[in-house]
Formats: structure tokens, C-alpha cells, sequence
């Protein structure tokens, strides 16, 4: 049996665009005379496309894209792709619907599998939307039984129901899993983990691409009937690939460092915001510490040096080996650098709120307020968006102004710790070579007074907030600065908890 997975990354709603990228894999695959391709959950619609499923309109424009490109494949092989289906029964007030997997053949549409679990966790609230599908028989290509299921559904953890082993039981050849995984690392590793577990050959064809806080790497697979990789989709890019499921051998373990998957997962993420949203520039405050350097560097890698602007703003406490860095880094990067002083507004401020300053850290925080709105200033006259530079432990313990350095749409490293955000730097270096040495040997300060270092062991602290947090548990600095975390921008989810709409803590609590 010839397999084609196609590997794409659509956006959500973009109905005919998902139609046209669907096709356009689907005719790439032709050529290689498949006989059966292969695409992801939620190919057509889109994910996560969360509450516009509420929209019973955008679920009839969805089957309608279905069919439309189903009549448009009509002379190609059989294809599964991910969509919607109406559910047979609902509660009042709940869209209905099937998360799908639809066979395309010869102008029709056919039903092939409905998701069965339906995970209820972290970023997933697929309940909410969702109605779990009926169990379903194989269905047969090239005289090969294939059962159809998604990546959910190879979960056993406890579960009354257990897909994958459900279709072996009814004679079951080779699996089909559609999936639409988030990117975190190790992902992959356990997804080889769930299907080796079925004892069957499978295919796992994962979405590619990311849409708001989501990333999806693709590392799409195929394992034989003995366990053993056959074929592996490339990571963070579009991929088409056709195999005979009787001719392929055994492929070496895949391997990829944490910081080489850290760097590609951030660069799509940022990469697609900017292209699905429409965004033509990103700008970015360059301090001369780590965090903006790292920043920068995405940023540039993700959308080109010609659409980033970085802006250095010094101030009176502001060490001059601060500004050369940002200088240094800039010209290294090839992105444009404007400089702007600090010291006329800050003295401005001082006039103007006199005592109000001297109490508590209001003096200190008024100035990141002010390079928030030197920054925002420069997104306003000449448009785009403004990346936030905040990692997740100063977001953890709350040290971060709030409507200052906390601004942003965009936030690519916020769910990197600071020794994570040091180990990516690092990594960086070592290929590229392009941070100054200032900038990585600097003790962590945010200069807002004489002589100021950040008052934080991080190496010792950075894993043990990190580890409530993935708990989903607090402590006072956390529950402390939940409202903060609130008003942040889109954080990049790269961890398995990250501060988004996967931590729902409220900020009034006992």
C-alpha cells in the first residue's frame, strides 16, 4: 500500500485558503500514485477554531468547503482529511459537532471516524464543542483494513473506552491517527510512546504551523507492524511524503536538542503570527540584556531584518555598555536601531508627580511606563506590533511593571524560564556568534536604580516556580501577580503549562 501524508498548516476560518492548501498537497501527492493521502485533523476548518463552532453558520460554511474540495478530488485517490460533521445527538445550546476524519472519494463525502475522547485539559476544552463520536468500523484501501482514529484516542489512561484497541479487536491492519498536537518538548517522544502501544502499524499525520498560542511541529511518523519508524515528516515546516508501507525500512531514532526545537517551535510561532494576522512589522525594545537579545534574534529569524526595529532606550541608571550591546547586536542582525533618551520625560514625570515617586517602586516602575509608551508610539506611527520581551520566572514572581515592560501583543519567550532563556542564548552563540559578550556575563538587572541587580537566585528559583506552575498550584508570589498575567499578550506555548488560557486561576481568591 502507497501512503501520502501531507503535512500542512492551515489557519483558522481561512475556509478557502485551507481548500486551496489541501488541494495543493493533495495534487503534490498525486504524482507519487498514492492510494490514499492523508491530512490533519481539522485540516479544512482550521485549529483550534474554539468558539466560533458556537456560529452555526461557520459549521455549515465548513461541510460546504468539505464538499467543495471533495468535488474539486473527485478523479484522485481516496483522501481523510480533518473537518467537522454534525453530531446525531447534542445538548441544548452545544454546537453539535464531531471533530472529523471524512474519506473523499469519487465527488463524495464520507464519514470515516469522529473523535471518542475528547481531551479536557490544559488548552484542550474540546467537550465544550464537541460531541465524543460513535465507534466505526475499518474501511478498506488497496484491499488493506484501516481504522481511522485521532491522536487523542490513542491515550489509555484509564478510560471506559479505548479506540486504537477497539478497531485492532475488529481486524484492524494498519492505524490512521489525524492529529492536531501542540508543540512542547518531549512531545514527540510520547506520541511514539501512545502508538507503540497499539502493536499495529500506524500513521500519525500531525498539523503543521501555529495559530495564536498554539504551535503545531508536524513530526508526522509512520511505525511498521514490528514497531520500528519507517518514516519521519520534517519538524515546523509544511511536508508532503509517500511511502509503500511494504518496501520502507527502519529509520535511525529521531533526535533534536531542546534548544535547537525551542528556537524552530518560537520562530513559527512568531513567524505565523505575523503572516496570518497580517502583520508587516514587529518592534521590540533592545535593553542590552538577554531577554531582548534572544527576542531580537527570533524576531529577525521569524519575519526578516527589513521588518524589525528595535529601539534602545537609556536612562540615567542605564550602564553605557548596555547601549553599545544593543548597538552591537543591531548592526550584527541587520535590523534597524532607533535610539531615543529616556531622561526628558523621566525629569517630565519627576516635575509632574513630584512625592508620588519617592514611595514604595513607583519611581522605578514609571520608567519602563514610559519606554512602554515610547514604544507603542513607534507601533502606532508606522504600524505592526509590539513584542514583549518578559520571560516566565520574572512573570512567575511578579517582577514586571504592569502597562511597562509587561506590554505587548506578542510574547515569544514567556513561557521560557530565565536559565532557559540563558541556555537558548547560549545555544545561539554557539552557532552564530552574534550576542555581545556583555550581554550574556551581565549580572540580571533592570536598571531602574544606581547599581541595581535583580535580587533573585534563578537557577534555584526558576525550577521550583516552574514546577507550580506546572502543578497548577501558587505561592504567594504567584497568586500575588495573577492579575498581571491576565493583561499579558499571546505567550508562545512551548512547556506543558503555560501562562495562558491553560492556567484559568482567578486573581480573587482566599
Amino acid at each position: 500500500m502507497r501512503l501520502a501524508l501531507a503535512q500542512v498548516n492551515p489557519t483558522i476560518a481561512d475556509l478557502e485558503g485551507n481548500v486551496r492548501r489541501c488541494l495543493s498537497a493533495i495534487r503534490s501527492a498525486q504524482s507519487s500514485d498514492p492510494d490514499l493521502v492523508v491530512l490533519p485533523e481539522l485540516a479544512i476548518p482550521g485549529c483550534p477554531p474554539r468558539d466560533i463552532l458556537f456560529d452555526s453558520s461557520f459549521s455549515q460554511a465548513v461541510y460546504d468547503a468539505t464538499q467543495d474540495l471533495a468535488q474539486r478530488v473527485a478523479s484522485a485517490p481516496p483522501i481523510l482529511v480533518g473537518t467537522l460533521s454534525p453530531a446525531e445527538n447534542h445538548p441544548p445550546n452545544h454546537p453539535g459537532l464531531y471533530n472529523a476524519a471524512v474519506l473523499l472519494m469519487d465527488g463524495n463525502v464520507h464519514l470515516a471516524a469522529a473523535k471518542r475522547l475528547l481531551p479536557c485539559h490544559d488548552v484542550f476544552y474540546e467537550p465544550r464543542w464537541f460531541i465524543p463520536g460513535p465507534a466505526l468500523s475499518t474501511i478498506t484501501i488497496a484491499e488493506k483494513q484501516v481504522g481511522v482514529l485521532f491522536g487523542a484516542d490513542l491515550w489509555d489512561g484509564g478510560y471506559p473506552i479505548h479506540p486504537a484497541r477497539d478497531l485492532i479487536h475488529a481486524g484492524t491492519e494498519l492505524l490512521i491517527c489525524l492529529a492536531a498536537s501542540p508543540y512542547r518538548h518531549g512531545i514527540l517522544k510520547e506520541r511514539i510512546t501512545h502508538a507503540l502501544h497499539t502493536d499495529c502499524a500506524l500513521a500519525y499525520i500531525n498539523l503543521c504551523g501555529a495559530n495564536d498560542e498554539l504551535i503545531f511541529d508536524g513530526n508526522s511518523f509512520v511505525i511498521d507492524d514490528q514497531g520500528r519508524m519507517i518514516a519521519h515528516l520534517a519538524g515546523f515546516e509544511e511536508q508532503i511524503l509517500t511511502i509503500d508501507l511494504e518496501e520502507e525500512h527502519p529509520l535511525k531514532p529521531v533526535q533534536t536538542g531542546k534548544e535547537d526545537e525551542l528556537f524552530q517551535a518560537l520562530i513559527l510561532g512568531i513567524r505565523d503570527f505575523f503572516r496570518k494576522n497580517q502583520m508587516e512589522r514587529g518592534f521590540l525594545g533592545l535593553s542590552g540584556g538577554v531577554d531582548s537579545a534572544v527576542v531580537a534574534i527570533l524576531a529577525t529569524e521569524a519575519i526578516g531584518p527589513e521588518r524589525v526595529t528595535a529601539v534602545t532606550i537609556p536612562s540615567r541608571y542605564t550602564d553605557t555598555r548596555s547601549t553599545s550591546s544593543a548597538h552591537e547586536l543591531a548592526n550584527a542582525l541587520g535590523i534597524n536601531l532607533e535610539e531615543v533618551n529616556l531622561e526628558i520625560l523621566h525629569q517630565a514625570t519627576e516635575k509632574t508627580l513630584g512625592d508620588m515617586l519617592t514611595y514604595g517602586t513607583t519611581g522605578e516602575n514609571i520608567q519602563p511606563r514610559l519606554r512602554a509608551m515610547i514604544l507603542m508610539s513607534y507601533v502606532n506611527r508606522h504600524g505592526g506590533v509590539l513584542l514583549n520581551t518578559s520571560n516566565k520566572t520574572e512573570l512567575s514572581l511578579g517582577y514586571a511593571t504592569i502597562y511597562g515592560d509587561m506590554a505587548g501583543t506578542l510574547c515569544p519567550i514567556a513561557d521560557l524560564t530565565k536559565p532557559e532563556v540563558y541556555d537558548l542564548a547560549n545555544w545561539i552563540q554557539a552557532k552564530r556568534g552574534i550576542i555581545p559578550p556583555f550581554t550574556l556575563q551581565r549580572p540580571a538587572t533592570a536598571e531602574l536604580k544606581p547599581d541595581q541587580v535583580d535580587p533573585f537566585n534563578y537557577p534555584r528559583l526558576a525550577p521550583e516556580l516552574e514546577r507550580l506552575v506546572q502543578e497548577n498550584h501558587s505561592n504567594p508570589a504567584l497568586r500575588h501577580s495573577e492579575h498581571k498575567r491576565w493583561q499579558m499578550g499571546v505567550v508562545l506555548k512551548v512547556s506543558p503549562k503555560a501562562f495562558g488560557s491553560g492556567r484559568m486561576i482567578p486573581i480573587t481568591r482566599r
